[in-house]
């Protein structure tokens, strides 16, 4: 039962090999593996990392927000507001994204509420509008990303009206149970179809990098190393050949 409740909410589940490549990359090798399967748009821009020690892996759970209006009045209920809902309804491995138009007016969330999330096993919170408590965040061991500080309650701007639907969040499209990865650079959004995949060639490539990068470090040009030619590749796969065999060895 639990399994058929995570394939509705996610439709492709990451292996554990792919989860802990997720969270050795970096953001930068993501979005360029991203970048050669066609997807143009998928870093967050503009989001400040709160606990940057923290790396952040897991499963979209959206929740969106249109502006607030008086009518609608401020309603904290537990049992009808959307963002409470939301906040009760997030499990273990669920990133709360949340669609507050990019609007740092008002806080989108806070600490209260985010322990709530930490405590419910979630992965992650990223808000493209503010948050407010920030100090607080930083003693909360819960990957956060957000735009910018605020100190006022959300409803002054907020106003929650759905949860697990598709959203923008900084002007990224994130579909619910999308894989989201945060690093002390920022967050990008991993189309769930291809995560899989991505999280094997981005750790690949961070290996040729690295090599790559120790060339450089010892003085050789950009030139054939940078991207790599055939001579440098071969190099580099006779390299990793014998630091395999090294360790098997070891």
């Amino acid at each position: 039962m639990i399994r058929l409740m995570e394939q509705t909410r996610r439709p492709h589940l990451l292996s554990e090999e792919a989860k802990n490549r997720l969270k050795q990359v970096s953001t930068a090798t993501l979005t360029s593996q991203l970048l050669n399967r066609g997807f143009r748009n998928t870093f967050i821009p503009n989001l400040t990392p709160l606990r940057p020690d923290l790396r952040l892996v897991g499963y979209a759970f959206t929740l969106r927000y249109v502006p607030a209006r008086e009518d609608f009045g401020v309603d904290y209920d537990n049992d009808t507001n959307v963002q409470r809902l939301a906040v009760e309804a997030v499990g273990p491995e669920d990133v709360l994204v949340i669609d507050a138009r990019g609007d740092t007016r008002a806080a989108s969330l806070g600490h209260i509420l985010a322990t709530r999330l930490w405590k419910r096993g979630a992965a992650g919170l990223v808000t493209d509008g503010g948050l407010r408590d920030t100090p607080a965040f930083r003693n909360l061991d819960l990957p956060t990303y957000t735009r910018a500080p605020h100190a006022t309650t959300s409803s002054v701007i907020h106003h929650p009206v759905d949860m697990n639907v598709p959203i923008g969040c900084g002007g990224v499209l994130v579909m619910p149970g999308d894989v989201i990865v945060g690093d002390a650079e920022g967050v990008v959004v991993i189309p769930s179809a291809v995560a899989e995949e991505v999280a094997a060639d981005a750790y690949e490539q961070e290996i040729l990098e690295a090599f790559i990068l120790q060339k450089i470090k010892a003085g050789s040009s950009i030139k054939g190393v940078y991207p790599p030619n055939e001579e440098t590749y071969r190099e580099f796969i006779l390299a990793n050949q014998m630091s395999k065999s090294s360790q098997q060895g070891d």
